[in-house]
């Protein structure tokens, strides 16, 4: 053991040597650099530029200016009548004959005791917290839909602890925001910011967190522009500061006490803070709230066409370089974009001249016009640009039909090199995958058996025969991959299977 010691020492005392000499070399190494004296033959650099980052601000100007027009929201939602089983007193006894005696002693005591059966409750109420701000001095409310979402009352509880009846205006589902209105006048409110937040900057987030009241965090803006899969005009502000639940509905400050956005959504595997919210931008809020205002409710235009993103290997498929636009993938039924002529393949890159880079963002400009309103939509089809001009729909609920898969038939026809098996679709148009390749480039790309193959390379499909002689059109022309529409009970999409190499 003595030795053990002796031999760790010495260890130890060679590891601080190689750290002095480590630490000297680092340090003529560092000298060096800022110009002074250094060896013959040597190149002499300038200091190099050095950002020092600001201390955190302080934030009690802020907070001071805008607590008192941040509100907390409490909804009563009506909860449904529940049954109620009671008491069981047999409950863990053996079961007895029925002629035991000691059934009707049972009985008896059950009906004095009421030890009944099922029997249901009285209608109850429950109440739901968030958050929320004033936006006028006339009483009227920003907060998130989803906090006042089946609700029956709203109150809104005042920096002060004054409690107000609010009235909701109306919701918006797509953007999750809400307004509401208390009556009186001369309210402490807060202004929308008309420029948008830069990454990295400080921000302030205030709200009723797990119902404590006026709650003060902050953070950072870390991230603009995120598609969190909350719906189709997704473009988050992400902030990592500490939000948690209650928050939802209230606002986030720049420095200058304007609110850049309303929080809508935390990432939390817990359900508490882990240091990332989302935030619904302020030019999205104040084009939504002046339609609640206005209307009670917004309206959309409608093109009418699902879509998807022109990825690589779709562009690869189609024999393009760009990857910008929105392919569509199915025009719906009676809707302007299929009365107009728009197909299945076209890729829509522009709207009255406006570049579109991708789906977001067609669906966005689309949402800012109004029903009725005419707009040139520019295509890509078959290599070739096309302007196509229509009246927009009112957005509805309106969806295409899926495909049916139908039942798998008994003529089969293999495409091995992409791992597929296809046959026919007695039970509608394409044609019918019948089974796939776990390990084969179409599995890769999401085809399952069931599926149908509606077009291949731009073309209609109805027998197996035709989806071969596409593919191999495809192969002919040099493409890296075939372009498939696959429908699905998910609607239809356009899919680039590879080819495999050599």
């Amino acid at each position: 053991m003595k030795q053990h010691r002796i031999k760790t020492r010495s260890s130890l005392q060679r590891f601080k040597n190689g750290l002095l000499a480590s630490a000297l070399t680092l340090g003529v190494v560092g000298f060096a650099a800022t110009g002074a004296i250094i060896a013959d033959n040597s190149v002499a650099f300038a200091d190099p530029v050095r950002v020092v980052a600001p201390a955190p601000a302080d934030f009690t100007q802020i907070v001071k200016k805008v607590s008192p027009a941040v509100v907390s929201v409490q909804v009563k939602t009506e909860a449904a009548p529940a049954e109620f089983r009671g008491r069981s007193f047999r409950r863990g006894m053996p079961d007895f004959p029925d002629d035991h005696p000691f059934n009707e002693f049972f009985k008896r005591f059950e009906e004095l005791h009421d030890f009944d059966g099922p029997r249901r409750l009285d209608r109850r109420f429950r109440t739901g917290q968030g958050s929320g701000f004033f936006i006028s001095d006339d009483g009227y409310i920003v907060t998130n839909n989803h906090v006042i979402a089946r609700g029956k009352e709203q109150v809104v509880i005042m920096d002060d602890g004054t409690e107000l009846d609010a009235k909701l205006i109306g919701t918006d589902k797509r953007t999750d925001l809400a307004l509401l209105k208390v009556e009186g006048e001369d309210f402490t409110y807060v202004a929308l910011a008309d420029e948008k937040p830069t990454v990295g900057e400080w921000v302030v987030a205030v709200g009723n967190p797990f119902g404590l009241g006026g709650t003060v965090t902050a953070g950072i803006v870390s991230s603009l522009g995120r598609d969190i899969g909350a719906g189709p005009y997704d473009d988050f502000i992400q902030i990592d500061a500490p939000v948690n639940r209650g928050n939802s509905g209230g606002p986030t400050f720049n420095t200058k006490g304007e609110v850049i956005g309303v929080n809508s959504m935390i990432f939390s595997p817990s359900g508490g803070n882990v240091g990332i919210a989302f935030a619904i931008p302020a030019a999205t809020v104040r084009e939504v709230i002046a339609e609640l205002k206005d209307d009670g409710s917004v309206t959309r235009g409608w093109l009418g066409v699902q879509i998807q993103p022109v990825t690589r290997d779709i562009a690869d498929s189609l024999g393009i370089d760009m990857t910008d636009g929105a392919l569509v993938a199915d025009p719906q039924d009676d809707s302007p974009a299929e009365k107009a002529g728009i197909k299945a393949g076209d890729i829509i890159t522009a709207v009255d001249s406006k570049a579109i880079k991708g789906p977001r963002e067609l669906a966005r400009v689309i949402a800012g016009y109004d029903p009725g309103a005419s707009v040139d939509v520019t295509l890509l089809r078959d290599g070739k640009e096309t302007v196509i001009s229509l009246a927009l729909g009112t957005l509805g609920s309106v969806e295409a039909n899926a495909a049916d898969p139908g039942e798998k038939m008994p003529e089969l026809a293999s495409l091995a090199a992409l791992g597929l098996a296809i046959g026919p679709n007695d039970g509608g148009d394409g044609v019918l995958v019948t089974d796939v390749d776990p390990d084969g480039e179409a599995s890769e790309k999401g085809i399952r058996a069931g599926n149908v193959i509606v077009s291949v390379g731009g073309e209609a499909v109805d027998s197996v025969k035709s989806v071969e002689n596409r593919i191999a059109a495809a192969h002919k022309d040099g493409r890296k991959a075939v372009l498939m529409q696959v429908g699905s009970d998910r609607g239809t999409r356009f899919v680039a299977v590879p080819f495999p190499r050599g």
